[in-house]
């Protein structure tokens, strides 16, 4: 059948609600979806990463299907796979012969890049729809973000909250405060376990994928066994409901909180169902939103959860497509050190490191502590070159998607933007690992020792980061403190600390 529209769908819009599904006549217009290997391979994604994309993809294609919509779905192992986008929106205006060809906007800005090449390309008009299923729209953020010099998520989410009325009474935020994330700093007592997630057995599709995905890209880090991840929008909302009944009553105080073994903590876990499309973000809000008006969680739950997904998702979001192209290449504090091995499992002594790395090599999950505090505090201290560590967190975090991940490490967790989206870097000694986990329990370094044979690589490198940037960070008040402290130190004290971390450092480079 000719003409019609040509209504392309990728795997992070497996969305129902999809704008470019919007108005689709299923006598006239076909679904376009496609497997393509530059999209596993960009960067090497974690096998389960892949998996995810990919069966999420053929449950909606299946799901389309069943309503009466005509898919051509596109395989990985097709022979004639072009393996890229273009090439397979080229082939299928040859089979189709469509009027038009209609997206929605894409996640990442290389992806748009190619979309706009899509007309010249196809020899068809190409319309790219706004992302509805986001809370503020691209115009929205450009027009809040407009003559600020610096971004900061606070005042960005209070008006989020007064837009969409949750957690509002009136003009007023419940509770008195727009934000409670004073009160969800607690370490884990070590008589307190945190529940399973709720986990999803693979089925016949999910199977059929994890094989394929594994005999193509088992040289990636990580492999497919264990996987249980949410592939369908009803998994994704039970997940969202299993979050809500067992985890989110103690999500709030623990928030912070790591301990070995317990990989996922209080966390949702639901991210990755959020950024592949499966669980809208309105009604995650609204759900625990209703739990805690229904007495079933306490504010500082409820607004902490809320706040990641109706603040913190929105503001990156918004702050990607403001800054880029330019924001991926700043490196604002100069770093260029290689990414060490440990970072791909290699060996370590530093035991807070191995359980971060070891699990994000078994699940494709770190919570946003592990992220921040422990590998991206890291790599802020010892310097790693941006590229490197933004390539890193894009390829072994299933939930990662660039228009997320680089906002959230480049600037959060590594301060290479400066200070644009973080007023601060997130700079931290063994202390702060210490006090919020028990990883320092039977590791090799002591978190009291900075110099010496036991002595803990944070504390070093924490000291010698200071003193490497104290120019820099003279003029920003929330630097005054360790400022004030390095000034104080006997030289002698701070030479070897600097000597210890260059010492270290030498290794790494080894």
């Amino acid at each position: 059948m000719t003409g019609g529209a040509l209504r392309v769908v990728l795997g992070d819009q497996c969305s129902r609600d999809l704008a470019a599904l919007d108005d689709l006549d299923p006598q006239r217009d076909t679904v376009l979806m496609m497997e393509v290997q530059s999209e596993c391979t960009y960067v090497p994604h974690h096998p389960q990463k892949i998996v995810l994309v990919l069966s999420a993809m053929r449950h909606f294609a299946r799901a389309l299907a069943a309503r009466g919509v005509r898919v051509d779905y596109i395989r990985l192992d097709d022979p004639a796979n072009t393996h890229a986008f273009r090439g397979e929106v080229q082939r299928a205006v040859r089979r189709h012969r469509p009027e038009r060809i209609i997206a929605t906007h894409p996640g990442e800005w290389r992806v748009l890049q190619d979309m706009l090449g899509w007309q010249d390309a196809a020899g068809v008009p190409v319309e790219i729809r706004e992302d509805g299923r986001f809370l503020c729209t691209l115009p929205r953020f450009r027009a809040w973000a407009a003559g600020r010099k610096q971004y900061r998520m606070e005042f960005f989410y209070r008006e989020m909250r007064r837009e969409t009325a949750i957690l509002m009474e009136g003009d007023d935020p419940v509770g008195g405060k727009w934000n409670f994330d004073a009160e969800n700093r607690a370490a884990l007592p070590k008589d307190l376990v945190p529940p399973d997630p709720l986990r999803f057995a693979p089925d016949a599709i999910t199977r059929n994928v994890m094989t394929l995905v594994a005999d193509r890209f088992g040289a990636h880090f990580g492999d497919v066994a264990g996987f249980a991840w949410p592939v369908t929008a009803r998994e994704a909302r039970s997940a969202l409901d299993d979050f809500i009944t067992h985890r989110l009553p103690r999500f709030g105080d623990y928030q912070d909180a790591m301990a070995a073994g317990q990989p996922t903590m209080f966390h949702s876990l639901v991210s990755t169902s959020l950024n592949v499309g499966l669980l809208d973000p309105l009604e995650a809000c609204r759900a625990a939103e209703d739990a805690w008006r229904e007495g079933r969680a306490p504010i500082n739950a409820v607004e902490g959860f809320i706040r990641q997904i109706l603040g913190w998702r929105e503001y990156v979001r918004g702050l990607y497509w403001q800054l880029m192209p330019g924001y991926a290449e700043q490196n604002a504090l100069g770093a260029d050190r290689p990414l060490p091995a440990f970072y791909w499992g290699a060996p370590t002594t530093m035991r807070c490191i191995e359980q971060a790395v070891g699990q994000t090599r078994d699940l494709a999950y770190a919570h946003h502590i592990q992220r921040l505090m422990v590998t991206g505090n890291f790599a802020l201290l010892a310097g790693l070159a941006p590229a490197e560590v933004n390539a890193w967190y894009l390829a072994v975090y299933a939930d990662a998607f660039e228009w997320v991940e680089l906002p959230n490490t480049h600037g959060m967790a590594i301060h290479a933007d400066g200070g644009l989206l973080a007023s601060k870097p997130y700079a931290a000694s063994g202390a702060y690992i210490n006090r919020m986990s028990d990883y320092c329990g039977g590791c090799a370094h002591d978190p009291k020792q900075a110099t010496g044979p036991r002595a803990c690589p944070f504390n070093a490198l924490y000291w010698d980061f200071i003193a490497r940037h104290a120019d820099r960070f003279a003029t920003n008040p929330r630097m005054a403190m360790p400022l004030r402290t390095l000034a104080r130190m006997d030289p002698g004290k701070v030479a070897a600390m600097r000597n210890e971390a260059a010492r270290f450092l030498a290794t790494l480079d080894a």
